[in-house]
């Protein structure tokens, strides 16, 4: 039993990775006049990480990094995953609107 207990705690502190065939990466785009506003991800098991939004400069402050957060944020709550936000604006997004704090990874 002892060892049993060992391989956990140490599996705990450091997990293995998953093998590429099971992480997911991708993007949630907003398309508008022809232009791609985006925010990748990742998604590992029942963890989406939210690495990067991009909006094109013709294309900003227009609210799209917003929505993209928000998609993302429901997406994350609809299914049961837990967050871990890399992203700056996402990161401020959510300072903002604390009813997504939940979600985030501790």
């Amino acid at each position: 039993m002892p060892i049993r207990i060992l391989r956990l705690a140490r599996e705990l502190f450091n997990p293995k990775p998953l093998p590429p065939e099971n992480v997911i990466s991708g993007r949630i785009e907003i398309e508008r006049h022809g232009r791609l506003a985006y925010l990748e991800y990742t998604l590992a098991g029942n963890v989406l990480e939210l690495i990067h939004t991009e909006i094109p400069k013709d294309l900003k402050h227009m609210g799209l990094a917003s929505a993209l957060a928000e998609r993302a944020l429901n997406w994350a709550r609809e299914k049961g995953y837990k967050v871990d936000v890399i992203c700056p604006f996402v990161h401020e997004y959510i300072s903002k609107h604390p009813e997504y704090a939940d979600l985030v990874m501790t």
